[in-house]
């Protein structure tokens, strides 16, 4: 049961991010649309540590090759998805407003992937390598 609850906060962390995202887009002072490029660094964000995840033996207590460089790529998409909004306002495509709603989004967003790797990341019975 504990995982249902895990799985609907997470769900509704992702609904409140997105929210976020649309505001920063669709609300009539801003009525720019150039922020949902973020959704490509949303679906980019949990691939690579993803992928060594399946690819790694995860009994070895040392760090690898693969593993630092998924989190490096991770890592690369994150820090990207945070510069587009600023660099959006800075060069006066998207209002600063706009840029501050967008960058909460990002926070909320990534910290529900976070969430969902610690929640689901342990090969425990309730793993998301079982979907």
């Amino acid at each position: 049961m504990a995982g249902i609850k895990a799985l609907i906060s997470l769900s509704f962390g992702g609904a409140i991010g997105l929210m976020f995202l649309m505001l920063g887009c669709a609300l009539p002072v801003y009525d720019k649309y150039w922020p949902l490029f973020l959704l490509f660094f949303y679906i980019l964000a949990p691939i690579p540590y993803g992928i060594s995840r399946r690819i790694v033996d995860d009994t070895d207590s040392a760090s690898n090759a693969c593993k630092e460089l998924a989190l490096f790529l991770t890592t690369g998409i994150v820090v990207s998805a945070f510069g587009l909004p600023i660099i959006f306002a800075r060069a006066d495509v998207i209002a600063w407003g706009a840029c501050a709603l967008v960058l909460t989004g990002n926070v909320v967003i990534f910290a529900t992937i976070l969430g969902f790797f610690l929640v689901f990341g342990s090969n425990d019975d309730f793993s998301w390598q079982q979907w």
